[in-house]
């Protein structure tokens, strides 16, 4: 148990799954992205659960404490939204708020979609919704790609870069959370790790801090440390295995959009915001409900972690108005729906 939270396991979806919760009254499911695991949502676990929600925040398949299968395609799409899913049945719940950061994004944008009914309110943080394109996404990789390395083809070759991120886990971790952060474009070093030279290694192209930032201590970086040197990076990695296998199973949401009241957040110095700038500027339209879209001022990819006063407000703010429009009842400072039931 750490800092009040409630540490527990779920048998969901053929898998074991780990995660933390705080709080009492309507669900928020929070999925972290890669490489993090629950705690990067220890900042929004403790306001949610002041103002009055249930804030659960899992290790979702192959992180942390949660199980990870063996088979590269146990991570496909179906998979990582049935696991959201199982989770809302087994805590006892009929539907959930869902927030998700960089892959948990994406996965929460799929379930939105395959399960509106279940899901009703949306946050996305980092990724925008990225409609299904037509074309193969291996085809894209090799379009960025070019001359360099793409990272998430890179990942593709299975073992190349577990070996890498393993042989320092301490360095790895740290040079992807200080590299993908706002610090160094603000103290004009900006890192590029996701195009890279094809004559280096990924870890050859992480930038590292002569001090942590401060937004991660010591004690926040030993605990990511800790967890990937328990669970290593296969399960993880394997996400991005599945890309085009997730792009052939779904092509039955060609031209879908999401419904739900949804809130997009993100820093304005994250990497991902200028790769994606296409969907981002979309989002009006892939996501007619869209609440607001905003960018946070010297933020990078790390936003809940970075700015969490900020990020915190923004989601409260989202959700008072969002979970009582859908509970039938006026917007007020503290929420009034039924836990697990919205409408």
């Amino acid at each position: 148990m750490m800092n009040g939270f409630q540490e527990k396991f779920a048998y969901v979806n053929g898998i074991r799954m780990h995660y933390v919760e705080r709080g009492t009254g309507p669900l928020v499911l929070l999925c972290h992205g890669w490489p993090e695991s629950w705690y990067v949502w220890r900042w929004q676990i403790d306001a949610l659960a002041a103002a009055g929600y249930r804030a659960v925040a899992p290790d979702q398949r192959g992180y942390g404490l949660t199980e990870a299968p063996e088979a590269i395609e146990a991570y496909d799409i179906l998979n990582l939204v049935g696991d959201l899913v199982g989770l809302v049945k087994a805590l006892g719940e009929e539907q959930a708020i869902l927030i998700g950061h960089d892959w948990g994004a994406a996965v929460a944008a799929y379930a939105a979609l395959l399960r509106p009914d279940l899901f009703p309110v949306l946050g996305l943080l980092s990724v925008p919704y990225m409609p299904r394109r037509p074309v193969r996404p291996s085809v894209r990789f090799a379009q960025i790609a070019q001359e360099c390395h793409f990272y998430q083809d890179y990942f593709q070759l299975p073992g190349r870069i577990e070996r890498e991120l393993e042989e320092d886990v301490r360095r790895s971790m740290l040079g992807i959370l200080y590299s993908a952060s706002g610090d160094p474009v603000v103290k004009g070093q900006p890192a590029n790790f996701a195009i890279f030279p094809k004559s280096t290694r990924f870890v050859d192209n992480l930038t590292l801090p002569d001090e942590l930032p401060r937004w991660l201590t010591e004690t926040d970086l030993q605990y990511f440390v800790a967890q990937f040197e328990r669970s290593g990076f296969r399960g993880p990695i394997n996400w991005y295995r599945n890309i085009d296998r997730n792009w052939a199973l779904t092509s039955f949401l060609d031209g879908a959009r999401i419904m739900q009241p949804t809130l997009f957040l993100a820093g304005e110095l994250d990497g991902v915001v200028k790769m994606a700038a296409k969907d981002y500027d979309a989002l009006e339209s892939n996501v007619p409900n869209l609440w607001k879209k905003h960018l946070i001022a010297k933020a990078g990819h790390w936003v809940q972690q970075e700015r969490p006063d900020e990020v915190n407000e923004f989601i409260l703010n989202f959700l008072a108005g969002s979970v009582h429009a859908l509970a039938g009842g006026a917007a007020e400072s503290q929420p009034k729906a039924p836990a697990g039931k919205f409408r």
